[in-house]
């Protein structure tokens, strides 16, 4: 392996361990930017060159922020993409190009259609070619590519098994573009979009390791902590065909570029005192005492000087030392993380040395917990719903969408007939509940894979989520009146595809927060969400938060983050928390089986398999474990949380 040596990795000591160059920008907003920038020059050299631009480019939702970006240099600074030939990595196969899941289709309605880009200059490879005809097809896709001059830059994304295009693990450096056959971890990532795994096609045409190595530049982008790990292992890893990405390694012009949470796991941010000398801060002293006790499987009191400094924490140990300072230090920041009383304590509870918080005076509280999905907040933080209402605090939960489309057909024909029975029972216009019933089963009988649902199917599935919500929200303790369903507009497509987050959704956010003028605030901080609909949620309740920052009644506030469903808070991120006992967690769980839609098997579970009140349970028994083996006190359970502050620490998303 040749070691490409820039001066990123020259004068970086973080970045030794880096074998691939590597940007990391705070969010993938500053990145898509950054990148689409870097095209955009390109493209208007070699416009000025009279040459054409050619780009090799990615699906999937890793670069659609890049293309976003791209349409508004084109339609608000003059960015012509007339002199633009592209050439897509992939397609599945079988795959007709106006079906919903059709690279074709994304690219059009993502780029193509929406810049000035001729329609015989964009390459997107046929997954309609007859089966006996693909080797050919697969060697002419390789001549066109040769034919344009080449590709200047070649996007990539990365997937779960380390795959680049569709170039599953065991694909060679000098594979060229040709049909394959797509891996398991694939197929259930690729599960949203087609509206089940059994839809996902098993095969698909990608340009191959060694096409997309011929690029004379390389972009690869992830965003997210759920594409950390794999990230870590295609830039400090060993260059092997089990993981395509990491052949980037021994390219001379590749980058990788990603935003904080997909830089998590290199070493330069999981332990960056292992490099060479660190600027410490708080976040990182407690990260580097916790990854301490954890490798030597001691409690945080129990640390020695020594263990500090055989363990490569010199630095810390002379700049903060000694150990046993170091030790309470720490030790004290997470009992104080500790509270039974989210909501704060009264008067009457209050004991000598408890910690206190700015709205500590204000007992009970308004409270209103923002859920994703009709169940998010019972998934991620039921336990602290459940102690927040029976500590006598005014609870609110706002469900932000509907959540219609991840109901299975056959509940919506189920609840049709139940409609149809109802009515015809109890003579309630009992024509129109058979039409219904009859329509619920045509539609669903005759529905292709990924398409829209009726507006009448989408109610049903709708309404099915919204009953469940009632069920868990009454198990909690909380009213039906205190449970709002905003259905946000974003959402309401009918598709796992989203629309942009708009003025109207956070329009929506802010008229709630200023009705209910709460003292806490709980929004999802779970970015893993393999569908982003987290992701524009927090964003729109962060975006609300800071435009009611002038209202008098937020000078009170608290916005707190929680997790769950998909990922968990680093202990060293924590800031409140809440422990669980047993019967708290019997009660949780019995408010996620209320939702019933999402039991067993959810429609979309992304790559955990397990069940959500499995991964919540799993997730927050490892929390209290964890706090056990630190040295601190023994509890069931803890839900974990993080203070959002309006300002960098946790800036928007």
């Amino acid at each position: 392996m040749v070691r490409i040596v820039t001066p990123s990795t020259r004068f970086d000591p973080l970045a030794q361990r880096e074998r691939v160059p590597t940007r990391i920008f705070p969010h993938s907003a500053q990145a898509n930017k950054a990148v689409a920038a870097e095209i955009a020059d390109l493209i208007r050299l070699r416009a000025a060159e009279g040459r054409n631009c050619v780009l090799g480019l990615a699906t999937g939702s890793t670069p659609v922020g890049v293309y976003n970006e791209l349409v508004r240099l084109h339609r608000e600074e003059g960015l012509s993409l007339a002199n633009v030939v592209t050439f897509n990595l992939d397609e599945y196969y079988p795959m007709q190009p106006n079906e919903l899941q059709s690279y074709v289709r994304f690219m059009r309605e993502h780029l193509f259609d929406l810049v000035d880009i001729p329609s015989g200059n964009w390459h997107v490879p046929d997954g309609a070619v007859p089966i006996e005809q693909v080797a050919d097809y697969c060697a002419w896709y390789e001549e066109q590519i040769a034919a344009a001059g080449g590709i200047d830059i070649q996007l990539l994304g990365i997937g779960r098994t380390g795959h680049i295009g569709f170039n599953e693990p065991g694909s060679g450096k000098e594979s060229r573009t040709r049909l394959i056959t797509l891996d398991r971890v694939t197929r259930i990532d690729a599960a949203s979009d087609f509206f089940g795994q059994e839809h996902v096609p098993r095969r698909a045409i990608t340009m191959g390791v060694g096409s997309i190595l011929a690029a004379r530049k390389i972009i690869m982008l992830a965003f997210g902590e759920h594409k950390a790990p794999i990230v870590a292992k295609a830039v400090e890893g060993e260059v092997c065909s089990a993981i395509a990405a990491s052949f980037l390694q021994e390219h001379p012009n590749a980058e990788v570029v990603l935003d904080e949470a997909a830089a998590d796991a290199l070493t330069r941010n999981r332990t960056p005192w292992l490099l060479g000398p660190v600027e410490w801060d708080e976040q990182k002293e407690r990260k580097a005492v916790i990854w301490l006790a954890r490798k030597l499987e001691k409690a945080i009191l129990k640390l020695t000087d020594n263990d500090y400094n055989e363990e490569g924490l010199q630095d810390l140990l002379a700049d903060r030392g000694p150990a046993y300072d170091i030790n309470i230090k720490i030790f004290r920041h997470l009992q104080s993380t500790i509270s039974g009383w989210p909501g704060g304590k009264p008067a009457y509870a209050k004991l000598p040395g408890d910690p206190s918080r700015s709205n500590d005076n204000i007992f009970p509280k308004r409270v209103l917990i923002f859920s994703p999905h009709p169940d998010d907040d019972v998934i991620s933080m039921g336990g602290t719903l459940i102690r927040l209402v029976d500590q006598g605090h005014e609870v609110h939960v706002a469900y932000q969408t509907s959540g219609n489309i991840a109901v299975f057909d056959d509940d919506a024909i189920r609840f049709a007939d139940f409609i149809a029975e109802f009515n015809t029972h109890f003579d309630v216009a009992p024509q129109r509940a058979k039409e219904l019933e009859a329509h619920v089963e045509q539609f669903v009988r005759n529905k292709q894979p990924g398409q829209v649902d009726s507006s009448e199917v989408q109610t049903i599935k709708a309404m099915i989520r919204r009953g469940e919500a009632r069920a868990a929200g009454r198990s909690c303790g909380l009213s039906d009146d205190r449970l709002h369903f905003m259905d946000m507009p974003f959402y309401e497509t009918g598709r796992v595809k989203k629309k942009p987050l708009g003025e109207a959704d956070i329009a929506m956010v802010v008229e709630w927060l200023r009705k209910i003028q709460p003292h806490q605030i709980y929004a999802a901080g779970d970015l893993s969400d393999p569908h982003g609909t987290h992701r524009v949620c927090l964003n729109a309740v962060l975006t609300a938060c800071q435009r009611c920052q002038g209202d008098d009644w937020y000078a009170d506030c608290e916005v707190w983050l929680y997790r769950g469903a998909w990922h968990e808070w680093g202990p060293h991120e924590i800031e409140m928390a809440v422990p669980l006992s047993p019967d708290e967690v019997d009660r949780k769980r019995t408010a996620i089986f209320k939702h019933q839609s999402q039991k067993d098997r959810a429609l979309f579970p992304g790559p955990d398999m397990r069940e959500f009140w499995k991964r919540a349970e799993d997730r927050n028994r490892d929390t209290a474990q964890l706090y056990d083996q630190l040295g601190l006190a023994e509890y069931e359970a803890i839900e974990g949380f993080v203070r959002w502050r309006g300002d960098n620490s946790k800036a928007l998303w």
